[in-house]
Parts: C-alpha cells; sequence; structure tokens
C-alpha cells in the first residue's frame, strides 16, 4: 500500500512505498531534500510532520542531537498515515539526467595540513561536471560502498574536481590518498546536495559562514564562485580548529579579503599556545565554534548563515545562532560531514 506524501506551502505530492524512508520516496520522486549520510546521524534532512503519521523505517531513531524541537529525520522515518504532509528545511526539484558519473584521473595530490589532503582530479577529455558552489560527489569504491566528498573548487572549473580529504586512520578511501598515483582512475557522480546560496539574485543581505575542519571545502567552493562572479556582500567566516596549522589554506582567504577588503575572519583555536600566522588578517577567538559566534556575531537578525562541520559542532552552533544571537530557523543552512559510507 502506498502513502501520498505532500510537501507543506506546496502544490508538490509523491507517493511513497510502504516501508520506503520519507527521503527515499522524495528522491525517487526527483525532489531533493538536504541529506548526507541517509543514515540518521548527520541531520541534514531534519524536518517537522505538519499533518499526519511518521514511523521508524528500522531500528534506528527518527530524532538525534541535531533536531530541533518537533523535528524528525526523513531518513529514518516512513509514512504511517495514508497521507502525510511534511515541512524539510528546504527542497527543490531535480533532473535525474542531470547527475552524471565520471570516470576521473587523478591529477595530484598534495597535504595541506599534516592530517589533510587536497586532491585534485581531472576529467575525461571533452568533459564537464555541472555543479552549484557547495555540492558534493559521491566516489565509488571496490567494494561498491561510496564515500561523499564537496567539491571545493568552484562551478566555473568544470574540468576538474577538487576535494579536501582529512585521513581517517583505517579510512576505506582517506588512508588510500598519501599513495594515489598521477593516472589512476576513481568512479564519481555527481551532483548531490542541496547546501548552496539560497535565494541568490534577491538576497543581498549579510553573509556568516562557520566551518570546521575539510567543512571548509564547499565554503570554499562558494566563496570562489561568488569571487567570480564579482557579487558583494557582507562576509564573515568564522573558521574553527583546534591548531593553527589546521586553518590550512591561509592563502584563499587572503585572496577573498583582496576581493572583499572588509570580509571578517575570525579563526576559533582551541589550543590554548596556538598562534596563527601575523601575515594573515584575523580575529583569533580562543574556545569552541559555537562560543566564538556569540562573541563575534551576538545580533545575526537578517543574516543568513552557512553552518559545514562535525555533527556536534554544526548543533552547538545552531543552538547557539538560534537561541543567542536571534537568527531566524529559516536563515540557518548546514552541510554536516559524516566518516563512512554513504547508505
Amino acid at each position: 500500500m502506498s502513502q501520498r506524501i505532500a510537501i507543506a506551502d506546496s502544490d508538490l505530492t509523491f507517493d511513497g512505498n510502504e516501508g520506503e524512508t520519507v527521503l527515499d520516496a522524495a528522491l525517487r520522486a526527483g525532489i531533493e531534500l538536504p541529506h548526507s549520510c541517509r543514515k540518521g546521524v548527520c541531520g541534514n534532512c531534519a524536518g517537522t510532520v505538519a499533518h499526519g503519521e511518521v514511523a521508524p523505517a528500522g531500528r534506528g531513531a527518527m530524532v538525534n542531537e541535531t533536531c530541533l524541537p518537533g523535528q524528525v529525520l526523513f531518513c529514518m522515518c516512513t509514512a504511517a498515515s495514508p497521507a502525510l504532509e511534511i515541512r524539510p528545511m528546504s527542497w527543490r526539484r531535480v533532473d535525474p539526467a542531470a547527475r552524471k558519473r565520471f570516470t576521473a584521473k587523478v591529477f595530484r595530490h598534495q597535504l595541506a595540513a599534516p592530517d589533510v589532503s587536497l586532491l585534485q582530479l581531472r576529467l575525461p577529455a571533452g568533459q564537464r561536471a555541472r555543479f552549484q558552489a557547495g555540492q558534493y560527489l559521491q566516489l565509488k569504491l571496490d567494494d561498491g560502498s561510496t564515500r561523499c566528498y564537496s567539491m571545493a573548487n568552484p562551478p566555473h572549473e568544470s574540468d576538474t574536481l577538487t576535494l579536501h580529504v582529512r585521513h581517517v586512520p583505517g579510512g576505506a578511501f582517506s588512508a588510500r590518498v598519501p599513495r594515489l598515483e598521477s593516472g589512476e582512475l576513481l568512479e564519481v557522480e555527481l551532483p548531490f546536495g542541496a547546501f548552496s546560496l539560497a535565494g541568490e539574485g534577491d538576497d543581498t543581505g549579510p553573509l556568516v559562514f562557520v566551518v570546521g575542519g575539510t567543512g571548509f571545502a564547499p565554503v570554499k567552493s562558494i566563496l570562489d564562485d561568488l569571487m567570480k562572479r564579482r557579487v558583494d556582500r557582507s562576509i564573515t567566516l568564522l573558521w574553527g580548529a583546534r591548531r593553527a596549522q589546521d586553518i590550512y589554506l591561509p592563502a584563499a582567504v587572503a585572496r577573498w579579503q583582496r576581493q572583499w577588503p572588509s570580509l571578517r575572519f575570525v579563526a576559533t583555536l582551541s589550543d590554548e599556545d596556538a598562534t596563527l600566522d601575523e601575515s594573515l588578517r584575523a580575529e583569533q577567538v580562543r574556545g569552541r565554534a559555537d562560543e566564538a559566534l556569540v562573541q563575534a556575531c551576538p545580533d545575526l537578525r537578517g543574516h543568513a548563515l552557512y553552518c559545514c562541520g562535525s555533527p556536534a559542532m554544526v548543533a552547538a552552533v545552531r543552538e547557539a545562532a538560534l537561541a543567542r544571537c536571534g537568527l531566524d530557523v529559516a536563515d540557518f543552512h548546514s552541510d554536516v560531514f559524516v566518516e563512512g559510507p554513504a547508505a
């Protein structure tokens, strides 16, 4: 028996099969809801139920620590009533034909930090990747599993794909990266994800980006794209790290500061002895990213905030932004990075 699922405040409806998650039903219908891990960890797919009932789709819980009150994870629940109306954080129609698979060639990789590699892939001659700044790809491994990595290059650099890969001990792919040789072939599919600027063209309000670790990658793509298009908006970049060397691409920040002299860069370092290079024009704050956000941006009314990093960091930043800085929930956008295979 199928259930009818509708998206609140729209004319979109789609069918959900028995036992199928709400997220999978939406994707099958060509409607992309925010998502990443598809296993109840990242929290990207959280939203609310406006009408009807949902039930757990398996053994996992329908909520986690990233959920706001009243939210459920659409990757972990199935429709439990004939009619269900949902209110996701965002949605968009997608054309399945726009998603392409490529056999990409390793061009080069280099260490940007002791535990981060910059991996550059080249697409076959004459082929171009179409994506929006902030989106990600899925890389297929030999065992059939996949790993998700955000494109760090802007969309106009469409014949290459640059990934920021954090080395995870025992990681099925990340542990291989330092040993990859130029010319090796990798299977990738893209684009995925909805972590891109909302309301472009109509919105000229101030932007705040909060990143941790390789959560910098999609934000780099977004800022490089804005710079290429000469978009002039108030921008604050807050990068949370443990050590100064974890701010692994200071040259990119310096380039943006030349483009936008008013760009505000806040480096949050948790190690007490960490000190940034004086050549980098930055405000240095001790502590966690959420604490630094409250200190640096106490009033976020009218701002759009984009946050990318670990589940714990994103949850803490969201709570601080909404509860202490006055940010409207509709203006909080996140992409949560989770280790391991995509479901």
